[in-house]
C-alpha cells in the first residue's frame, strides 16, 4: 500500500507524552520544529536528536510505527539533499565526476540542513501519534481563542486545520484503493510513455476528487444533524488543565531551545 499514511493518525496509550496537555504539546513541537533552524553545527545536531529520540522513548511509540508515519517526508528531505550535495558550488571540492561535483559547503548543506528538518518531521509527527484530532481541536481552538475576539473565525480555523489532519490518512486510502482498481482494469500507470502514464493519472485524480466531495458532503450533514454552530460557545466534556508535569514539560522545552541556541554562540 505505497499511498497508505500515518500522518494525523493517533496511537493509543498511556505513556507521559500521551498524558501531557495536548496545549503543551502543540507548543513543544511548534518550539521543536521552530528550533531547527538554529542548528548550524554537529554539535547541535546530536543535541537535537538526543531530544527526539528522548521524546519517543518516552511516549512509547513503536520505532516501525514512527518510521513509517515520517518515511514519505524523508524521502523528500533525502532527494533535496542530493540536490544541495551535487549543485552547490561553493567550498573545496572533494569529488568530481564530470560536470558533478561535491563540494566541503555541498556537503555540509546536504547533511546538516536535511538532518535538521528530521527533527522537525518527528516532533511533528510524534505530536500526531500521541493526541487525538479531539484534543487537536481543543488545543488549537484555545490558541486561536485570541483571534475570535477580535472578530476573526480562532474557533473555524481550528476545526478546519484538525480536520484536515483527520482526513489526510483517509484520503491517503481512497487514493491507494482507487490505484488498486484502476491497475486492475488495465490503465498503464507503471508502463507505457510518460505522456500516455499522465493520461491514465486523470480519471484516478477524478474519482478521488469524487470521493472527496462525498466525505465533505457527509461530514457537512454529520455536522447539521449536530446543531453545529460556528463560534457558538460550548462546554467540553473534559476540560483542558495544566498540571505540574505540564508545566515541568514547558520548561524543558526552554531549556532545550536556550541550550540549541547558547551553543551555537559558543561554537
Amino acid at each position: 500500500m505505497a499511498l497508505r499514511l500515518g500522518i494525523g493518525q493517533y496511537l493509543p496509550g498511556s505513556s507521559p507524552i500521551h498524558r501531557l496537555d495536548p496545549r503543551v504539546k502543540v507548543t513543544g513541537a511548534l518550539a521543536l520544529m521552530v528550533s531547527v533552524f538554529f542548528i548550524t553545527g554537529p554539535l547541535q545536531l546530536v543535541l537535537g536528536y538526543a531530544c527526539v529520540l528522548a521524546l519517543v522513548a518516552a511516549a512509547g511509540v513503536p520505532v516501525s510505527r514512527l518510521v513509517e508515519s515520517i518515511r514519505p517526508i524523508v524521502i523528500v528531505l533525502a532527494l533535496l539533499a542530493v540536490f544541495n550535495l551535487l549543485f552547490i558550488r561553493t567550498g573545496d571540492e572533494l569529488w568530481r565526476w564530470g560536470a558533478l561535483s561535491v563540494t566541503t559547503d555541498g556537503l555540509r548543506v546536504a547533511v546538516i540542513f536535511s538532518l535538521r528538518l528530521v527533527i522537525a518531521v518527528i516532533a511533528s509527527s510524534l505530536m500526531l501519534l500521541t493526541t487525538t484530532p479531539t484534543q487537536l481541536t481543543d488545543a488549537f481552538d484555545a490558541g486561536l481563542a485570541p483571534l475570535s475576539r477580535l472578530g476573526l473565525p480562532g474557533h473555524e480555523l481550528a476545526m478546519v486545520f484538525s480536520l484536515m489532519l483527520r482526513f489526510i490518512p483517509t484520503i491517503a486510502d481512497e487514493a491507494q484503493a482507487i490505484l488498486d482498481a484502476q491497475t486492475l482494469r488495465g490503465a498503464p500507470l507503471s508502463d507505457g510513455s510518460l505522456a500516455r502514464r499522465l493520461k491514465a493519472v486523470a480519471p484516478m485524480l477524478i474519482a478521488l476528487l469524487a470521493s472527496s466531495i462525498h466525505h465533505a458532503n457527509g461530514l457537512s450533514r454529520a455536522l447539521d444533524a449536530r446543531c453545529y454552530a460556528g463560534g457558538a460557545t460550548r462546554s467540553h466534556w473534559h476540560p483542558l488543565r495544566m498540571r505540574r508535569s505540564d508545566w515541568l514539560a514547558l520548561l524543558a522545552v526552554a531549556a532545550y531551545v536556550v541550550a540549541l541556541v547558547g551553543l551555537g554562540q559558543l561554537l
